[in-house]
């Protein structure tokens, strides 16, 4: 059904109605333009149910799920206009046979349709394989969304030229010689675009971030799980539900904390300090190690501690009528190695990570005993259920050393 024959047809038609050659002429080409789309349209649809039908019904067959992402992101959608747009675009030549300059305009504007339909298919396509991609383990954490920004960045940046060439009628390549003598204006057009593509792929390169890391930010407020790595920003996601978005770049260019490396170790840390009331620390007398010595703990401590400690006295002949001569266990120092005991023996502490107690230097609010050990849990939650349950034991054990915590005291005047 060549257009010329239908043309054809209604001009010999309007002729016999009584119109104009001029008329005639002009009403038979608007009348073959819509019964043509018509056609077309009718067949745009039934291309589509069909193709569409056809390609969902394969999918659900297949064993891979790439191309169930192609029917999700309208691939075959888009696939489909291409059969009607070739048969308009093979047509239009017989349909403006007398007008060869609206021929050119129209030509012209199909030329910039076959572009955009270009660009969406590559869109969708590229889509497909991002979405494919974050299903498989290996890239799930990988800044896909970065890689397929830019490259539709590029994609959309030929396709805008290619369309004012068509409109201009003037070479790729012209558009591409001034493109290159804006440079420096394209450059800081797009400086925040280049630097996010840049920083993407050295966040990439050198592993920094992945997504589903738990990162700190301060200085912009970021406290949490990162969701998204695209071109030009990071989203976190706090831990109060909020959504941070911090540019890529800054990723490369400022500090932060990743706990990555906790996450992936075998326990969280726990470094937190008891305050000792100075006043309270003192060297034990017998009876009252003899009454510690009741401490399932430390009672096996505290035997060959002060057997320890009397042969030395002995050794050296030391007179111990005064309690500070030669050597003796103090309070605090006993104490010390019961909060090192009790953490060894802990269910939820890591025994083959470091356990320490120390003494810090002191301060004004008394003398620091620093607990330091790494949690067998890693989350948060049963995290500070663990350290909260230790600190608990700890703070109720002290009074038994005859020892005190700090706390400061205001004198009303």
């Amino acid at each position: 059904m060549k257009p010329i024959k239908i043309s054809k047809y209604f001009h010999e038609f309007l002729l016999d109605q009584g119109f104009t050659e001029t008329v005639v002429s002009y009403l038979s080409l608007l009348l073959s333009i819509i019964f043509i789309f018509v056609v077309v349209y009718v067949l745009d649809i039934i291309l589509r149910k069909v193709v569409l039908n056809l390609f969902r019904k394969l999918a659900q067959k297949s064993r891979t799920n790439f191309d169930d992402y192609l029917v999700k992101n309208k691939t075959f959608d888009y696939l489909a206009h291409i059969i009607p747009l070739c048969i308009i675009i093979w047509l239009l030549p017989d349909l403006f046979t007398d007008f060869p300059k609206v021929e050119s305009a129209v030509e012209a504007l199909f030329d910039i349709v076959v572009i955009l339909l270009s660009i969406f298919i590559i869109r969708s396509i590229i889509r497909t394989f991002r979405d494919f991609l974050k299903s498989i383990n290996s890239f799930k954490d990988k800044p896909i969304d970065s890689y397929i920004q830019v490259f539709m960045i590029f994609a959309w940046l030929i396709g805008i030229i290619s369309i004012f060439s068509v409109i201009t009628g003037k070479s790729i390549w012209t558009f591409l010689t001034a493109l290159g003598a804006l440079s420096a204006v394209i450059l800081l057009i797009f400086k925040d675009t280049i630097l996010g593509f840049v920083s993407s792929i050295q966040v990439a390169v050198n592993d920094t971030v992945r997504i589903g890391d738990w990162i700190t930010m301060t200085k912009y407020g970021a406290d949490g799980d990162v969701i998204e790595i695209n071109l030009s920003s990071v989203k976190v996601q706090n831990f109060d539900k909020t959504i941070t978005t911090i540019p890529t770049y800054y990723l490369t260019s400022d500090s932060f904390r990743n706990w990555r490396g906790m996450l992936d170790s075998g326990g969280r840390r726990i470094k937190r300090s008891l305050l000792i009331k100075t006043t309270s620390i003192k060297f034990l007398t017998t009876e009252e190690i003899n009454q510690l010595s009741s401490i399932h703990l430390i009672s096996d401590y505290l035997q060959s501690a002060q057997r320890e400690v009397e042969e030395f006295n002995t050794q050296h002949q030391i007179d111990k009528s005064s309690l500070i001569n030669g050597r003796n266990l103090s309070n605090m120092g006993v104490f010390r190695k019961y909060a090192e005991l009790y953490l060894k023996q802990h269910p939820d502490i890591n025994e083959q990570m470091t356990i320490m107690t120390r003494q810090l230097a002191p301060t004004a609010q008394g003398i620091p005993l620093e607990i330091y050990a790494f949690s067998n849990d890693k989350v948060w939650l049963n995290y500070e259920n663990i350290v909260a349950n230790i600190f608990d034991h700890l703070l109720a054990s002290i009074p038994y050393f005859h020892l005190e915590i700090f706390e400061l005291n205001y004198i009303d005047k």
